[in-house]
């Protein structure tokens, strides 16, 4: 599938295969996906996101999803569904991180690669590679680019899509950036 991926899907990769590795991560993320599409400059996906607002809020999209890997990776949605029984997560958290240190629930930790030192990509950063594949078909596009990898992002459950989605970034606002026949502005 990689020999299908531009430089700039491949770029993706990578970068999100270093901000696992800074962020101590056992796995590689849909999180460090979007992280690494945010740093992004002159591609189709940076565009879509900078014709969204990107610039107005990338930092606040960055902070969410850290504080996301503070709560182990739950989404806000979660979140709530726990505190309807009785859960405060918050609370947890605290707790938790009280005993064994700040972002003791973010998972992983230094030696959770693999033999050869790299980290492995999660399920969920698996099926945002296979949903971008399947996204390209579908647009009859012949390369996965990392605006792709940028729409599988938008539709897949959980916090990453859901941090993008309120700042307005959905799959048919890209969509509409980049095809036609949709908002230009979103937020």
């Amino acid at each position: 599938m990689f020999e299908r991926f531009t430089k700039d899907a491949r770029d993706v990769v990578r970068g999100a295969l270093g901000h696992c590795e800074e962020s101590g991560a056992a796995a590689v993320g849909v999180d460090h996906l979007l992280l690494a599409l945010l740093e992004r400059e002159a591609s189709r996906g940076s565009f879509a996101l900078a014709s969204l607002g990107s610039e107005r809020w990338r930092d606040a999209v960055r902070s969410e999803l850290a504080d996301a890997r503070r709560r182990a990776g739950l989404s806000r949605a979660e979140a709530e569904a726990l505190a309807g029984l009785g859960i405060d997560v918050s609370e947890v958290v605290a707790r938790v991180e009280e005993a064994h240190g700040v972002g003791a629930l973010s998972g992983g930790g230094k030696g959770w690669g693999s033999w050869s030192g790299r980290r492995p990509f999660g399920r969920d950063a698996k099926t945002a590679l296979e949903r971008s594949l399947r996204i390209a078909v579908a647009l009859r596009e012949r390369h996965i680019g990392d605006e792709h990898i940028l729409l599988a992002v938008t539709v897949l459950p959980g916090v990453p899509g859901e941090v993008l989605a309120d700042h307005g970034v959905t799959y048919e606002a890209v969509r509409g950036v980049l095809y036609g026949g949709g908002e230009l502005r979103a937020g």
